[in-house]
């Protein structure tokens, strides 16, 4: 038997499937500036490959923190379609709209979400 979704998390639904459309584009276009910087690397001197490699490990880290929110987009869909979304991890408490508007694969209430970050 299929979960029926509600109108609002079928709102969510569109709009954390077009945050992961626009997310995987960008990872895209990151990953061929990435392999273009790659591919240049090697030539100039030694402050053209300083400033390549700093480019480099900031690539890297702008890629760890888009796959991390791709898979929470990808986690908060598959709690939509098995009726759990919008229910705080920690407590077990419905998160409010609001928030989940404003961060759409939300995992934590408020209250949760600050006391997790002490």
């Amino acid at each position: 038997m299929d979960y029926e979704m509600t109108a609002f998390e079928k709102e969510m639904e569109q709009n954390l499937l077009e945050l992961r459309s626009n997310l995987l584009a960008k990872i895209s276009k990151s990953d061929s500036d990435f392999q273009n910087l790659v591919g240049s690397s090697g030539t100039g001197d030694s402050v053209d490959i300083a400033s390549d490699d700093l480019a480099s490990k900031k690539m890297e880290a702008i890629g760890k923190i888009d796959a991390g929110k791709l898979n929470a987009i990808n986690q908060a869909l598959v709690r939509i379609r098995n009726g759990k979304y919008g229910v705080c991890a920690m407590c077990g408490k419905k998160i409010p709209e609001d928030r989940l508007r404003a961060i759409p694969y939300a995992l934590l209430c408020m209250p949760c979400k600050r006391s997790s970050e002490r």
